[in-house]
């Protein structure tokens, strides 16, 4: 390779290397922490919230808790009821409702069981 091949390479690096900065001269670049987004949570991506757990009207023992675990995985819910109840009801949720409790929102359902029915109440 000759001299004069070898200046003209030189040349074209240093042009390139000052046109770049001089585009990027007037750039700022801006990081937001992981996962932040300025338009909230969606329903793919929930918010991670602690375990809840749900009030039950006419209780007498049954518990009704959806784990942090279970809103992260953002699917339908099926929760047991029994508690220390001697018997068991259950509740159906779909995986919107799990997102809007872990949003915050209120959530009332009937669970289903016999000899009867509770109320079960989320936020």
């Amino acid at each position: 390779m000759k001299q004069n091949d070898l200046d003209l390479r030189a040349d074209r690096r240093e042009f390139t290397v000052a046109a770049l900065l001089a585009m990027l001269g007037g750039v700022s670049i801006t990081l937001s922490g992981c996962g932040s987004s300025p338009a909230g949570p969606s329903a793919s991506a929930p918010i991670p919230v602690a375990d809840k757990t749900a009030t039950i009207s006419k209780n007498h023992g049954h518990v009704a808790v959806i784990t942090s675990g279970q809103f992260s995985a953002a699917n339908t819910l099926t929760l047991n009821l029994q508690g220390t109840s001697s018997h068991n009801h259950t509740l159906e949720l779909s995986a919107a409702e799990v997102l809007e409790i872990a949003e915050g929102k209120t959530i009332a359902k009937e669970c289903t069981g016999a000899p009867h029915k509770h109320m079960v109440t989320f936020n």
